[in-house]
């Protein structure tokens, strides 16, 4: 068949027609349309007949000829090996002959389209590709050489070939050969074409760094010769090119560092706020080792006060975020506004006190993710990395940044300029960390000055103030309460009450992290807490609710037991069951009212008595339910989704926390659920968030209700057994807990039988002869290094 292959005419204008029709806005016409192209999958010429329209039937409009394309892309992607040998080698040849197609959408579809095959077949499946390329390059046709670049960037960027770090492939690749080639495109006359050269040396700086090396002089000198270019791609891969070395081989850009700074420090400054991002990357890194840090000293006088600079609104985005300066209360959120939450599964330690605590991924000073200065911009944009830059400063330079931006800060703080003064605010946050002992001294002057920033009329500057103050929370709760703690709570307690979402929303963070900080300090003050808290339930929408939720959970973590009075629990409780009984399963608001349940229920002890059944039964229902769906996807994965272990998580430690909150009463109500049953079965879940919160359940339940556990300990200290494995250090720590708390229980004198598998009070084999079974190494590995070893 091959080249050689040709349509009939009428099944060419069937198809045709049918690529027009399935671009109507009428749905029921789309329909129809995808039933008809379903069937013509099976005809063994319908891929024939969508590359010709691709790269052939120039008579035809662009969107009808990319749509044939991306239709045999996906084909492609599918059933690449189910093609006939002829087929496969019809398309590749007409992808290669039509690469410098007049439209550079088809060119962009016949990239896509080279890209996908290399990805099933890889380069080796296609020998030809690369050496076609490469001559495409030499073309005198722009079109030819720009088809052939952006073909070669794709399959850069996509290749596992290019993967240094896989012992499997040979130290040579045949993209290899090409790196010459792309360095001398550098200094090609078309922009376009030099971006296009540059992002494909970048795959090999981040992927495969020692085929580069051969090359490094002619690819350093030929990179700095771009130093001056104009066009805002090239600016943006040459910045790129500098930052992805810095981050993988320093060394090479240790004697021209001076001179790179320089560079850098100038196109900080760039108008163009994505070229000026791609430099403020820099700053991130370059300060990693001693030699960065000694080039950059210099320099602080005049970087810091531009990262201060960067981290301004822009114009656009004060022109975009007008809407922040509403009182927006009343308003609906959007769902899309609404940021997924991901639970994180319950991790016991094995202290004294038995504390138990959330475990997720927090970073060294013990911030979470959710410390973001700056939501309303979710994407990574220059006032972020800019603000980022200064904090990863402060914590090299510590106090010795100070004199440089103090005085910066005085002018913009006093700005009346409401732009400014919010920049300097986020840079008093940012550096929060890092210049902790410098700033102590200025932190008297500065607070109260902060909690009047709470009231400016700007919402932006109230909001960014909450994030701010929330940095300094450790300082505030250690000096005198009368002049800083008090009226930083009773100030951001009406924050949370504010008219606008936005400082709601940030005063609730804030208020958590402050909680965290405060512990009991927070008792004489809970009846105001709660009282605000309850109208702040009555005022939020939906998705400052969930962070209500947090802050109320971090409250019950923060003052434990001292909110199980009857005022407290009426006031809390009210609200939050009325919210639990009006949401559905399904619905993703569930997952973080369970958790803040979770810690309600924990620390309200007997108060939650009167919640317990209804709870603990719903809790039973998200856990059978879950189990169904997975048991539904691996026997019909063609018609079952594969369910969110979300739910399954957060239900098993909510019962955890009634059991911790309402002990050996809800013994009944293990007795009579199938709550045994289900977590044997979660116990081998191939999901380790779910067998850490599994395990945490099987020790909490221990205390509780452990007659109801005593018939299923045999298969529950052999999965302990097994997963005592430190490649998921929380769900080892979690089933060591738990194996713990049942050996606590059973005591001395309990028994197991090999033979029978059971326990008894034969002395044949004791229950602490079971870790000399267990990875005694890894056992002693972790209590060596951070945990303290329960004693029976």
């Amino acid at each position: 068949m091959g080249s050689t292959w040709q349509p009939d005419e009428n099944g060419l204008r069937e198809i045709t027609q049918l690529l027009k029709e399935s671009q109507s806005p009428d749905n029921q016409i789309q329909r129809q349309v995808q039933s008809k192209l379903e069937q013509l999958n099976h005809h063994p010429d319908f891929n024939n007949y969508l590359i010709y329209v691709l790269t052939r039937s120039q008579t035809e409009d662009d969107p009808t000829r990319s749509l044939a394309g991306l239709i045999l892309k996906n084909n492609v992607r599918v059933h690449w090996e189910n093609f006939h040998h002829t087929t496969q080698e019809l398309i590749k040849n007409e992808c290669v002959t039509h690469i410098g197609d007049r439209s550079p959408l088809i060119r962009a579809t016949i990239g896509i389209l080279i890209t996908t095959i290399v990805g099933k077949a890889g380069l080796k499946g296609w020998a030809n590709l690369l050496p076609s390329l490469s001559q495409c390059l030499d073309s005198p046709t722009l079109e030819v050489v720009d088809g052939a670049f952006s073909s070669l960037q794709k399959i850069c960027e996509d290749s596992t070939e290019l993967d240094g770090n896989d012992p499997a492939q040979p130290q040579q690749q045949p993209l290899d050969a090409l790196l010459p080639k792309f360095i001398q495109f550098f200094a090609y006359p078309i922009a376009k074409i030099r971006a296009y050269a540059l992002a494909c040396v970048n795959c090999y700086i981040l992927h495969r760094i020692a085929a580069l090396h051969p090359h490094i002089e002619d690819f350093l000198k030929s990179l700095f010769a771009l130093a001056s270019d104009v066009d805002a791609d090239v600016k943006k891969q040459v910045l790129r090119a500098i930052v992805t070395l810095l981050e993988v081989q320093p060394d090479i850009l240790y004697r021209d560092l001076t001179n790179i700074i320089g560079f850098m420090l100038m196109r900080t400054q760039d108008t163009d706020e994505q070229v000026a991002l791609e430099a403020c990357e820099f700053w991130l890194s370059v300060a990693d080792n001693a030699v960065g840090q000694q080039a950059l000293a210099p320099h602080l006088a005049q970087l810091v006060p531009l990262l201060v600079e960067r981290m301004r609104y822009s114009a656009m985005d004060v022109m975009l975020l007008r809407a922040e300066d509403e009182e927006d209360e009343l308003k609906p959120d959007k769902q899309e506004d609404i940021r997924p939450r991901f639970h994180k599964a319950k991790t016991h330690s094995l202290d004294h006190d038995h504390v138990t605590g959330p475990a997720g991924d927090h970073t060294e000073d013990g911030d979470t993710d959710e410390d973001d200065d700056d939501e309303e911009m979710t994407e990574w944009n220059l006032r972020k990395c800019s603000a980022a830059g200064l904090d990863v400063l402060s914590n090299v330079f510590h106090e010795n940044l100070l004199p440089v931006l103090l005085p910066y800060l005085k002018q913009v703080l006093g700005s009346p300029d409401w732009v400014l003064k919010e920049s300097g605010i986020l840079a008093l946050g940012a550096i929060a960390e890092g210049c902790s002992e410098g700033m102590a001294a200025h932190l008297p002057d500065l607070v109260p000055f902060l909690l009047g920033c709470l009231q400016d009329s700007k919402p932006l500057v109230r909001s960014i103030t909450c994030w701010t103050l929330s940095r300094y929370s450790s300082w505030i709760v250690l000096e005198d309460p009368n002049k800083y703690f008090k009226p930083f709570l009773a100030e951001l307690l009406r924050r949370i009450l504010d008219k606008n979402k936005k400082v709601q929303e940030a005063a609730c963070s804030a208020f958590a992290t402050l909680e965290e900080e405060s512990g009991t300090l927070l008792v004489p003050h809970l009846e105001i807490i709660v009282k605000s808290l309850v109208l702040a339930f009555r005022k939020y929408q939906s998705k400052n609710l969930l962070i209500l939720y947090d802050a109320i959970g971090t409250l019950a973590e923060a003052v434990g037991h001292e909110l199980n009075r009857p005022e407290y629990v009426q006031l809390l409780m009210d609200p939050l069951i009325t919210k639990w009984s009006t949401l559905s399963d399904d619905d993703k608001s569930t997952f973080p009212l369970l958790e803040c349940l979770s810690s309600v229920a924990t620390a309200m002890s007997t108060g939650f008595m009167p919640y317990v059944e209804p709870v603990f039964s719903r809790c039973i229902n998200l856990i059978d339910r879950s189990i169904q769906g997975q048991l539904n996807y691996n026997t019909q994965p063609e018609i079952y989704e594969n369910p969110d272990r979300d739910c399954l998580i957060v239900a098993l430690d909510l019962i955890s926390g009634l059991s911790e909150g309402v002990g050996s009463h809800v013994e009944p109500l293990v007795l009579r659920s199938n709550l045994m049953v289900t977590v044997a079965h979660c116990i081998r879940d191939p999901v380790p968030e779910v067998r850490q919160s599994a395990f945490a359940l099987i020790g909490d339940l221990a205390r509780a209700a452990f007659s109801a556990e005593r018939p299923y300990l045999t298969d529950f200290i052999q999965n302990m057994a097994l997963n005592m494995n430190p490649e998921h250090v929380s769900v080892c720590n979690n089933a060591t807990w738990a194996l713990g708390e049942v050996a606590l229980k059973l005591g001395n004198n309990a028994r197991f039988s090999r033979s029978a598998n059971t326990f008894s009070a034969t002395p044949e084999f004791s229950l602490f002869d079971l870790f000399s079974t267990c990875q005694v190494k890894t056992l002693a590995n972790l209590f060596r290094s951070s945990w303290i070893p329960w004693s029976a």
